[in-house]
């Protein structure tokens, strides 16, 4: 049922159970918010109404109200914009502002932070208030995020993405009046809950209470050592989105470019994590077949995301021998330079240094698992920087970006198929490994390249593949909240699934917690997923088993897929955690 209203004069019609906010934003009047966040694919929405910046006056209360949490009523008449509405939002920002640090400067979030543009879009130029402020611990414990509870400003955005979307539950506001605070359970570090490191809160965090472990240092550092030989691997979707970082639009594609920055950063070999997105594919699609062929357990989960992987060894532990065994392909990536690599080149191991640029903040808490390195002088990956840090260091460097030539990576670990590019969305793991696992089961080739039906950003897809005369049926679902209900369905043996791809973020990769914010823009995620789509069809091998630099690398290294040499360098073990 409709309800018609009256917004600053302007007749408006919406849907019942609307909220003032949102009817306003049908007609362009655009009221000013801080906690609230609305993701609609997502189900999430913050309504709890905590900083007041959104009230507006409303004919016959004397109170103001709070936009985003109060729905409209037939009759009703607003005013968003009369003196003593936007007064008030400037006193909150103020009262905000009075208990906040005042190290914008310096802060990571400088430019990014939406308390900061608020201010400046209400006129706050001066300190009104000023008196006690909050003194919380800084915890720096985990290999991945940096929590300042200094910075927050109790707008729970966190706290509903991890408990309501991603469903760890790790964060939740304890204490009262000026002692409020999001904390961990018992105000824990943050290593030692059940945090995924997943890195979504900080995706939605509005100021810098919530940052990735910063490595910049480590890189420049090894950069500057004449005695390192440092290599640089770049995921998928860092492609389609850092080129936010220097102003151009959501999903333009500057593979090249990327490629040349950082050969101006003075690294030594500029290769693909698609490399190893391939080789990761190989050997899901040979373990599943061999699962299928001596009844293994299915169905099979991909094992490419850490925040995932996390997540179950937490939150169901008696799963452990579903995912499979296949290392992420960046960890792949990193053994492969360290050993075959190294030994093409006749270059000591000990020299190098592996750099991930990555979209993900879990892939630092990855790097650092003791299991995914031989030995702790010689880990699979050395340093991980997100799409975020490495557009600061091109920035730092004072290289012009979009000026730059396109450059090539460097060879052989720098040659990829079009099912490599396509990991850095939700769906395109699976993707990938049926364009590679249904020649090898069916022994024919491919009738369509692409299952469109995996595509898109529905929480959870479902779809029967013919294999042969045999029904596959394949899940896909990105969010842990989502995969927590494909977890239960297997644990109540209500899943007839044989493959299941799941990822931890919202949208895949490309909306990992160290891509560019997108402050709750989906259409910022449709962009960069849309953008690996071309990249997929613009190549000219794209399945998995034709790249030839991995058919070498078996060929002259590895020996077979799942093989015994493929195993112990390729594949890993999971853990069973305590959930706290």
């Amino acid at each position: 049922m409709a309800v018609e209203l009256t917004i600053n004069d302007i007749p408006v019609s919406v849907p019942e159970g609307t909220t003032i906010l949102d009817a306003a934003r049908t007609i362009n009047i655009d009221i000013p918010t801080l906690c609230y966040l609305n993701l609609h694919e997502m189900k999430l929405n913050n309504h709890i109404a905590s900083c007041r910046v959104c009230v507006v006056e409303v004919e016959g209360r004397r109170t103001l109200a709070p936009s985003c949490s109060t729905p409209v009523t037939p009759g009703m008449v607003v005013k968003t914009d009369t003196p003593r509405a936007i007064k008030a939002r400037r006193t909150m920002v103020e009262l905000l502002l009075s208990d906040h640090p005042k190290s914008c400067l310096t802060c990571s979030k400088n430019l990014d932070c939406d308390l900061q543009a608020l201010a400046s879009d209400l006129g706050v130029r001066n300190i009104t208030y000023e008196g006690e402020e909050s003194r919380f611990a800084i915890d720096k414990s985990s290999k991945a995020i940096v929590r300042d509870p200094n910075k927050c400003i109790r707008c729970r955005r966190c706290e509903t993405m991890c408990n309501e979307v991603q469903t760890v539950g790790v964060y939740s506001a304890v204490g009262r009046g000026f002692e409020t605070v999001v904390k961990t359970a018992f105000d824990l570090p943050q290593h030692k809950t059940s945090c995924t490191f997943c890195g979504q809160c900080l995706a939605v965090c509005p100021t810098g209470a919530l940052t990735e472990l910063d490595q910049v240092d480590k890189v420049w550092k090894a950069l500057n050592d004449p005695e390192r030989f440092v290599i640089a691997e770049t995921a998928p979707a860092v492609r389609v989105a850092l080129g936010e970082g220097f102003g151009l639009e959501p999903g333009a594609i500057v593979t090249g470019k990327m490629v040349a920055a950082l050969k101006r950063l003075g690294f030594d070999r500029v290769f693909d994590t698609e490399f190893a997105a391939d080789l990761t594919i190989v050997e899901e699609a040979t373990e599943l077949m061999d699962r299928l062929k001596k009844g293994g357990r299915l169905p099979i989960l991909t094992s490419c995301c850490p925040a995932w992987v996390k997540f179950f060894e937490h939150q169901f532990p008696d799963l452990l021998d579903i995912p499979s065994t296949c290392k992420s392909p960046h960890e792949m990536f990193g053994v492969i330079a360290k050993k075959y690599y190294a030994d093409l080149m006749g270059i000591d191991p000990q020299r190098i240094t592996v750099v991930s640029v990555m979209p993900c903040v879990a892939k630092k808490y990855e790097a650092a698992r003791p299991e995914l390195g031989r030995d702790p002088k010689t880990p699979d990956v050395d340093i991980v920087i997100t799409t975020r840090e490495l557009a600061r260091m091109i920035r730092e460097a004072g290289i012009h970006f979009g000026a730059l030539p396109d450059e090539d990576f460097d060879q052989p670990l720098g040659e990829s198929t079009g099912a490599a590019v396509i990991f850095g969305t939700t769906g395109g793991v699976i993707e990938a490994a049926l364009r590679t696992a249904y020649e090898w089961i069916t022994g024919r080739p491919l009738a369509r390249i692409e299952f469109e039906e995996f595509r898109g950003m529905e929480g959870i897809k479902e779809a029967v593949i013919d294999m042969a005369g045999r029904d596959f049926r394949v899940a896909v679902t990105h969010g842990l909240g989502n995969a927590r209900k494909i977890l239960e369905k297997i644990q109540a043996g209500d899943s007839e699934y044989d493959a299941i791809e799941i990822m931890a973020c919202p949208g895949g990769c490309i909306g990992g917690g160290g891509q560019p914010y997108h402050h709750g823009n989906m259409e910022i995620l449709k962009a960069r997923a849309a953008a690996i789509y071309r990249e997929d069809r613009n190549k000219t091998l794209r399945k998995s088993h034709e790249n030839p630099a991995v058919r070498t690398l078996y060929e002259k290294y590895l020996g077979e897929p799942y093989g015994e040499k493929a195993h112990m360098l390729l594949h890993t073990h999971y853990i069973e955690r305590r959930k706290i």
